[in-house]
């Protein structure tokens, strides 16, 4: 297993990206959670295995109403998550 912290930019709050991440994650079985950051962005962080990991961010961008700019991935020691959860925000400065 591997846990990896995607960072996505454009317009991706106010228009249910989180919804369609939490949709995707659940289909692919991935744990994790998924945040609206004050800067605009939303950040993601994910567990599964590598090729499902990159598969699901594949999809992010064909979630409807959102316009992704930029993802940008970095890997993190593995975490456990019991299932995929939404939180509110996350502050980042």
């Amino acid at each position: 297993m591997k846990t990896v912290l995607i960072k996505v930019s454009g317009k991706v709050q106010h228009v249910g990206f989180r919804a369609c991440t939490k949709r995707i994650a659940t289909s692919f079985g991935i744990g994790g959670r998924v945040a609206n950051c004050r800067d605009g962005t939303v950040e993601i962080t994910a567990t599964g295995d590598q090729a499902i990991l990159e598969k699901f961010v594949a999809m992010l961008y064909e979630c409807p109403r959102a316009v992704i700019t930029e993802i940008e991935t970095e890997d993190l020691d593995p975490l456990f998550y019991s299932d995929f959860m939404v939180v509110r925000e996350i502050g980042h400065e």
